[in-house]
């Protein structure tokens, strides 16, 4: 459960990175098949779920310990 907490930003971008992903999968999508990213689901899926949680990992604050 910490760890759910401690990164509870991340995981929200990958659960909506991953809709975002499957949405332009099922919407936009390759024609030809011959699309690296978009010709398959899964493909789609992870690359937005990867995206998701590196652009909401950006506004996650650190918190800084210094020792003296």
């Amino acid at each position: 459960m910490n760890f759910i907490n401690r990164h509870k930003l991340t995981l929200i971008g990958v659960v909506i990175g991953a809709i975002g992903g499957y949405a332009y999968y099922h919407f936009v999508g390759c024609a030809n098949g011959t699309c690296a990213i978009t010709s398959k689901p899964l493909n789609s899926t992870l690359y937005g779920s990867l995206m998701g949680a590196l652009f909401l990992n950006i506004f996650k604050k650190e918190n800084k310990k210094t020792e003296k």
